[in-house]
């Protein structure tokens, strides 16, 4: 484990000098505690995402002074991938002026506010992950950490439930209030602080609500679901010491098939089916075979729920009606042709296709908002990766979650088994789903749960 310095992280005696004394700093829970519990708060208020952009600062300045105290801070296992992966995305500044072939031109200035964005988002995330690992642990058990996680999975079932009952809700937010009215309409600003239940698509041929609440878009809804249900099973059902609490566990989990099937959302799907395969496996190897069952039984119930509830009619017509399939492939196609122009940093942000899939002269208009002139990286994170910062960032980004998986392999505690598999989910959501904001935090602090739980010798918490 990798730290700043080799000073020890004891306090001084109590009969040390006051000024020696004074230097005692301890790293408090409330900046975490306040992002997680709060959450609903912060997403009406507007300040959803922005949150973790805000919080940072004053985990930052914490960590500063916990270091000049003398304390050790302690950095994740292969922090030096992560750096040399905010290193490859600082470097792409120098490369926004540049318009590579097939892209609507533009200027380094046009460019910067979402390389900026980007670039603070991962920091901010940063810092998140550090001071989780460092945060006392009496401030912060692992036992609440994994609460509070699995709190934000009730939350995201409760906004999937909202946006299927009343899909146009919305409202402005107070702090929205605040901005002028052209930046308040502005799309990005809307995105990150404008409260709405779902999304409407045009999917099954006709207006399809697509639960969003509270994470935004239905695609961070459906990837924060991923991230998010493990936490909620280790809650519940393992270190739940009442009744009650695993009744509202396993009734949360039945509700949440609703609008997990609901929401149209074949990635979701797919990434629950992964995490599902992939702590069978993990069972398998230690011969518990009596959970290994209970998996087996749950996959059938959920089948035959399937099979005898409208919701596989659901199922059926979202595999049959795969509208988006077409731009996915041509815009994944633009991502790794376009990376062969700078292969080693890439472009520093993703950039704008020239018209459509079938001609370059089909572009966005008042009529035909979604015509031609398609984002290149935002159909998943992994070609947003290769497109923007190159081989060098793909593989140092991929790198680090890599090593921590192979780190904390041995951890086969239900932390354990729950944070590998939110690991494991967001690299196959990467295929569809981009990371930035809330997606990456809730990776990192599975992340930083593991690591913590490394720490206890992967011990109950």
């Amino acid at each position: 484990m990798t730290m700043l310095t080799s000073h020890p992280s004891a306090e001084p005696a109590l009969g040390a000098p006051p000024s020696v004394r004074r230097r005692v700093h301890r790293l408090n829970a409330w900046p975490i505690t306040g992002i997680l519990l709060l959450y609903p708060l912060w997403w009406a208020l507007g300040l959803g995402v922005l949150i973790f952009f805000l919080a940072a600062v004053p985990m930052l300045w914490s960590l500063i002074r916990h270091r000049a105290a003398g304390h050790v801070v302690k950095l994740p296992p292969a922090f030096m991938l992560w750096l040399l992966f905010l290193a490859v995305v600082g470097f792409g500044l120098f490369t926004l002026g540049a318009d590579p072939a097939g892209t609507v031109p533009g200027t380094w200035h046009s460019r910067f506010v979402s390389y900026a964005f980007r670039l603070g988002g991962y920091a901010a995330l940063t810092v998140l992950l550090v001071y989780a690992g460092n945060v006392e642990r009496r401030a912060l058990t692992q036992e609440r950490l994994v609460r509070l996680l699995s709190w934000l999975f009730v939350v995201t079932v409760a906004g999937g439930v909202l946006g299927m009952l009343a899909p146009r809700f919305e409202f402005t937010a107070p702090f929205e209030l605040l901005l002028p009215k052209h930046v308040r309409n502005d799309g990005f600003v809307q995105s990150m602080m404008h409260p709405t239940a779902a999304q409407i698509m045009n999917l099954l041929g006709g207006e399809t609500p697509r639960p969003g609440a509270p994470w935004g878009y239905t695609n961070t809804w459906g990837n924060n679901v991923c991230l998010l249900v493990g936490w909620l099973a280790v809650a519940g059902f393992w270190l739940a010491r009442k009744r009650r609490t695993k009744i509202f566990a396993a009734a949360t989990l039945l509700v949440s098939v609703v609008p997990i099937v609901y929401s149209l959302n074949r990635g979701l799907w797919i990434g629950l089916g992964v995490m599902a395969f992939y702590v069978a496996v993990r069972l398998a190897l230690k011969g518990r075979l009596a959970a290994l069952g209970l998996i087996a039984v749950v996959a059938v119930g959920l089948a035959v729920a399937l099979a005898v509830t409208p919701l596989g009619d659901v199922v059926n017509a979202r595999v049959d009606n795969g509208k988006s399939n077409g731009v996915r492939m041509y815009t994944t196609v633009k991502a790794v042709t376009g990376m062969q122009e700078s292969p080693l940093i890439g472009f520093g942000s993703t950039r704008s296709t020239i018209g459509g899939r079938n001609s370059i002269a089909v572009g966005e208009s008042a009529d035909c908002e979604r015509c031609g002139n398609f984002t290149i990286g935002g159909n998943g994170q992994l070609w947003q990766l290769l497109y923007a910062h190159g081989l060098l960032g793909t593989l140092s980004y991929l790198g680090f979650f890599l090593a921590g998986l192979w780190r904390f392999r041995r951890d086969t505690s239900p932390i354990g088994l729950a944070g590998g598999a939110a690991l494991v989910s967001s690299f196959a959501a990467m295929l569809w789903y981009n990371s930035l904001v809330t997606p990456l935090a809730l990776t990192f602090l599975a992340y930083a749960v593991l690591w913590r739980n490394q720490q206890r010798g992967f011990s109950q918490p």
